[in-house]
């Protein structure tokens, strides 16, 4: 009774605002009517390869987008929340430049239904790694908080520095797939102490935005290297442009 009531009052001075646009709405960590409708949830038929929205019904088959199909993935499997676009676009770069990490939380929920086909058979799931020199000047990585949320909704085992930035790369904004890919390279391993964890292992790697998946294709390629069976990927949002 009295927690209730301590609730109501502590309610009525900071009340509940939209992640968008902080507006009212009636629940702590949700979207205004406006802003959800311009937060584009990807749902029904998907890329098996990235999780983007095809058109039709699933007949059975792998279905997969076009980038996947010209670029074929070394993971076996993808899902993406939502598309990198309108409100969606916005709550990923506040999330991940605006210190607004309080968004990892209700993100990491999109994230978990999207990617729920993933986590049978309970991979490990790891963020993609940050360079520490970005790390520090971050303050935070933004993909570790999102599967350290994921994990936590379902009690799966997580490894945050399963992987490390071998070396500093520079950043992939405005790049080209190729220029991506060859920035990359092998900048990203397994750290030494971990691949025990790895071996003979389902890895699910998480991310904050896909686009070529150049950074995801180097993680994927680390763990495939360091013994792991299987790699899946799940990321927050997908640029379908890409």
């Amino acid at each position: 009774m009295l927690t209730a009531r301590i609730q109501t009052a502590v309610s009525l001075i900071y009340p509940s605002q939209c992640l968008g646009c902080g507006g009212l709405v009636g629940s702590d960590f949700g979207l205004c009517a406006a802003c959800w409708a311009d937060t584009h949830f990807i749902s029904g038929t998907v890329c098996e390869g990235c999780g983007a929205p095809l058109p039709g019904e699933a007949d059975g088959f792998r279905l997969e987008c076009d980038s996947c199909l010209r670029h074929p993935r070394p993971w076996s499997q993808g899902r993406s929340a939502l598309l990198y676009e309108g409100q969606g676009r916005k709550l990923v770069l506040a999330l991940k430049h605006g210190d607004r990490t309080e968004i990892a939380g209700p993100a990491a929920s999109w994230l978990h239904r999207a990617a729920e086909p993933l986590l049978d058979g309970g991979p490990l799931i790891c963020p993609v790694p940050l360079h520490w020199t970005r790390l520090l000047k971050r303050k935070y990585n933004q993909s570790a908080l999102l599967a350290a949320a994921l994990a936590y909704r379902g009690g799966w085992e997580h490894c945050p520095d399963l992987l490390r930035r071998e070396r500093r790369t520079a950043s992939l904004e405005g790049k080209t797939r190729e220029q991506r890919y060859r920035l990359l390279g092998s900048s990203i391993g397994v750290r030494r102490n971990r691949k025990n964890r790895v071996k003979g292992r389902t890895v699910l790697i998480v991310d904050d935005v896909m686009t070529s998946g150049a950074t995801l294709s180097a993680c994927t390629d680390a763990c495939l290297q360091a013994g792991a069976d299987e790699v899946r990927v799940a990321v927050l949002a997908r640029v379908t442009q890409a």
